[in-house]
């Protein structure tokens, strides 16, 4: 296989991963799988993660996604903390 196409299934794999995280959060139920709505919260968490709030926010929102992984069972990932 080519080097290309593994770097592209790389990223497909990782588009995938992503994606299911946003399902999984229950943003697409939530919002009526409104594209424009998950992209403006999204916006809006960037905005936040660029700010003077930026580090308190990632902690925040670090830990309350270790804790859901953990609660579930089903979900096995790795860390990076």
């Amino acid at each position: 296989m080519r080097s290309w196409q593994v770097e592209r299934r790389k990223r497909t794999r990782r588009l995938i991963e992503l994606g299911g995280l946003v399902v999984k959060a229950g943003v697409v139920d939530l919002t009526g799988d409104d594209r424009a709505m998950i992209y403006g919260a999204l916006l809006w968490m960037a905005d936040k993660l660029q700010s003077d709030q930026g580090e308190q926010a990632r902690s925040l929102w670090a830990a309350k996604g270790k804790q859901a992984f953990e609660a579930d069972p089903a979900t096995q990932i790795k860390t990076n903390g």
